[in-house]
């Protein structure tokens, strides 16, 4: 008896000393993980503070030099490079003028855009200037950058495969942005699909532009006029105001006009919902191209601002039309952003040679504007991948968010630009 009760202290002894050592080593194990993960955290911090990449944009217009402005302030780009084939002179001095709207506005005060110093006008919170102002503006802001990023400008050089092939296999650029506009053939040059889905606004609409040599090339704002009819009694057309279909229920009735413009070269869009009328019927499908002019013609006078002229007969003569209303088409990229692989660079297609709208607004910068929205973070999450997994979900994103801004506008994009 004896003897048993001594043998047991010393089987709890052992225990104790086998629990102490598992505890030991469990807080040891823990330690070093926490260690680990702790280090790790710390150089992935480090590594994605320090990375930078090389970014290329393709085009120097409006929606391509926002690109490129939208990279520099990323932090994450080491080189920039803007590559365009017209040369300074031709973009500069485009007198075509461009509206941008509250939201376009808002976004680029967030990249240190300064409206005050640039010519143009105010007007219900759009700001008005000429597409040469713009850009010019734009690239002082660039050559400002050079302080930080390595900037380069190459105006009159068009990007083709020899390009492509003059470029060092190891200095590739990281992105590469295409914006080089809906006649762009950059897409091809990199192998991306030139299908693109076709898709109606629900609308129809015409254009007209006229050139008035002695009239002021100044940023004029829009005006807009809602729910005109059209006195056709000539043609057998009764300008009856037919009743609205449930499906048009939230948009004006009649036809919705936009003036816009600077007094020497003069727009106007004319648009209607795809309701089933008579009037409608009737201008989609006449061959008198003399009634769209004849149109055009009587709203301009009536709506014009009181400083210009009216258009006369004279002037008539240099008025540009469509001949009948259209259907209203947004065309988008099937494919508008890729990968690479052989050369590791994310492609993304931006402005017009993304998506482009058969019907002019003179809103159509907005449009690009919204696709830009994401391509900070798309540069920023390239720049920072550690895997291709990393850049798949990144163009993933891109992919998605461009496929929600052609969607968006067809739904309610001709509402803001000419039906409100």
């Amino acid at each position: 008896m004896d003897g048993a009760d001594g043998a047991a202290p010393r089987t709890n002894s052992s225990a104790d000393g086998q629990y102490g050592s598992a505890c030991d080593t469990a807080l040891s194990t823990l330690l070093a993980v926490a260690v680990y993960v702790l280090v790790k955290a710390s150089l992935d911090g480090i590594r994605q503070w320090r990375a930078r990449i090389s970014v290329l944009v393709v085009g120097s217009g409006p929606i391509g030099l926002t690109a490129a402005l939208v990279a520099v302030r990323t932090g994450k780009v080491l080189k920039l490079t803007v590559l365009d084939e017209r040369y300074r002179t031709a973009l500069l001095c485009r007198p075509q003028q461009i509206a941008l709207d509250p939201r376009s506005v808002r976004f680029l005060l967030g990249l240190g855009v300064d409206f005050d110093n640039m010519e143009g006008c105010w007007h219900n919170e759009h700001f008005f200037t000429k597409i040469g102002v713009f850009q010019e503006y734009l690239l002082s802001i660039l050559e400002q950058k050079k302080q930080k990023v390595d900037v380069k400008v190459h105006l009159g050089t068009k990007f083709t495969d020899e390009y492509l092939r003059r470029i060092p296999s190891g200095e590739w650029p990281r992105v590469i942005v295409v914006a080089d506009g809906s006649c762009g053939d950059s897409c091809s040059v990199l192998g991306i699909s030139s299908e693109y889905i076709v898709e109606s606004c629900h609308a129809y609409g015409a254009n007209a532009t006229i050139e008035r040599l002695d009239q002021r090339q100044v940023p004029t704002p829009e005006i807009r006029a809602h729910s005109l009819y059209f006195d056709l009694s000539a043609y057998g057309i009764d300008a009856i105001k037919e009743p609205r279909s449930s499906s048009q229920a939230s948009a004006k009735p009649g036809f919705h006009l936009k003036i816009y413009g600077t007094f020497r070269n003069r727009y106007m869009a004319l648009a209607c919902t795809s309701a089933d009328s008579k009037m409608m019927r009737f201008l989609r499908h006449t061959a008198n191209s003399s009634i769209m002019k004849n149109i055009f013609h009587q709203s301009f006078n009536a709506y014009k601002t009181d400083i210009e002229p009216r258009l006369s007969e004279l002037t008539l003569q240099r008025m540009q039309c469509s001949r009948k209303l259209f259907e209203i088409m947004l065309s988008h990229r099937r494919v508008c952003a890729a990968y690479i692989e052989g050369d590791n660079v994310a492609v993304t297609v931006e402005g017009e040679a993304a998506r482009v709208l058969n019907f002019d607004t003179g809103c159509g910068v907005n449009l690009g504007m919204r696709g830009l929205e994401s391509l900070g973070i798309f540069i920023y999450r390239t720049a920072t991948a550690q895997d291709q997994n990393d850049v798949f979900e990144a163009l993933s994103a891109k992919i998605q968010h461009s496929k929600q801004v052609a969607e968006t506008f067809r739904q309610t994009g001709l509402a803001t630009t000419m039906f409100e």
